[in-house]
């Protein structure tokens, strides 16, 4: 009875193979036959039509409520990005001076024109932290 049972599930098993192979070959005709379907004469062509007709773009329009919220909401002026501090021996030698001297971070990295991480790293990395 075990061995029918397993028998029966190897059977299915390729039944369904055969089935998956077949879906998957009815599949790939159909795909293919689209473009003529419609009229176009290459698959580039109707790509190009398809992405045109969904407005260019890709993935999801946003929904009702995140377009009517945005509509609602008053445009910020966005801040400019600050360039990357750059980071020389003359700048560390100067925040080590200014932490012997006894200057918060914050008044190291204002004088310095460094942000306060950079501070902090710059600390870490001549020894002048504490552990935890």
């Amino acid at each position: 009875m075990f061995t029918n049972k397993l028998k029966e599930l190897e059977a299915a098993r390729a039944n369904l193979a055969l089935l998956e192979k077949s879906i998957e070959t009815q599949v790939s005709r159909e795909l293919a036959a689209l473009p003529a379907k419609f009229g176009f004469d290459s698959v580039a062509a109707f790509v190009a039509a398809v992405t045109k007709a969904a407005g260019g773009r890709r993935g999801r329009k946003p929904g009702k409520a995140k377009a009517a919220k945005a509509a609602k909401a008053p445009k910020v002026a966005s801040k400019k990005r600050r360039k990357r501090a750059v980071i020389t021996d003359a700048k560390r030698a100067e925040v080590k001076k200014m932490v012997e001297a006894g200057k918060t971070g914050q008044e190291i990295a204002k004088a310095v024109g460094v942000s306060l991480p950079s501070v902090q790293n710059i600390k870490k990395a001549l020894g002048l932290v504490k552990k935890r």
